[in-house]
């Protein structure tokens, strides 16, 4: 039982000193910036390039998968003519992306 006494009486285990936590805090922040803020900012400003270029004439596809062609331009709506006399008004932001010229033309 001899070989007890020397952990019963062992110091405890220093605890870490506040520059260690610190600097786990601040390596938190740098990790969440390059993970999840940095990404979502690129994506945001590359869709607000998007809709600022949308003019007349592009075939485009919203976020609800509609693909047409934008008719109308104004500051927030467009209009995207989805089939022969039907037009859609919808907000600007809805649309996912921009379409290469006789995209639609190759699906029908």
């Amino acid at each position: 039982m001899d070989f007890l006494f020397p952990t019963a009486f062992a110091q405890e285990p220093a605890a870490p000193s506040a520059t260690f936590n610190l600097l786990f805090i601040g390596g938190m922040f740098v990790l969440f910036y390059f993970i999840l803020w940095r990404p979502q900012s690129k994506r945001a400003k590359e869709h607000r390039e998007l809709i600022g270029a949308i003019s007349k004439g592009d075939e485009v596809m919203t976020s609800g998968g509609i693909l047409g062609k934008v008719t109308v331009v104004n500051d927030d709506y467009i209009g995207v003519q989805v089939a022969e006399g039907v037009e859609l008004k919808m907000q600007k932001s809805s649309v996912a992306a921009a379409l290469p010229k006789g995209t639609i033309g190759g699906i029908k």
